[in-house]
């Protein structure tokens, strides 16, 4: 468990300022995304037939399933700051499939959101949520726990 917990866990090392400006980006495009997504949340476990698109021909129902995992428990991942970097890989593809299979013939006025919080889930997957996080936290124990 020692290389993935690391990667995991890997909150970088950045000046407090820099780390506050990672959280301030976590908790903005985490709230928001998972706004976005409790309606979609809802629509799964509601009553009524699911009616989703199915871009990659998996089926209504799992392809609503994988967009509620990204948009809703990803995104509370990230904004609690947990396994921030591998959270934000499902929604960078799910923003991928918005801008190039669903909005492909609307034009940029429609693709232009999706592109936006690919390239912020981009970022996070690279560089990591900053100290003040949960992965920090796990981070700094397991260091700890090394150590002893």
């Amino acid at each position: 468990m020692g290389k993935i917990a690391k990667k995991l866990f890997n909150p970088g090392i950045y000046p407090n300022e820099v780390s506050s400006a990672l959280l301030l980006m976590r908790l903005s495009v985490g709230v928001l995304m998972l706004s976005h997504g409790i309606g979609k949340f809802q629509n799964l476990f509601g009553s009524e037939p699911i009616q989703f698109s199915d871009p990659l021909g998996l089926g209504a129902t799992a392809s609503l399933a994988l967009a509620v995992f990204a948009e809703v428990f990803c995104s509370i991942l990230l904004i609690i700051g947990l396994g921030t970097r591998f959270a934000a890989i499902p929604l960078f593809i799910t923003m991928m499939v918005a801008t190039f299979v669903i909005h492909i013939n609307d034009g940029f006025d429609k693709q232009e959101f999706p592109i936006l919080y690919a390239v912020i889930y981009f970022t996070l997957a690279i560089i990591g949520p900053g100290r003040y996080s949960l992965d920090s936290s796990i981070s700094k124990k397991l260091n700890l726990a090394k150590k002893n």
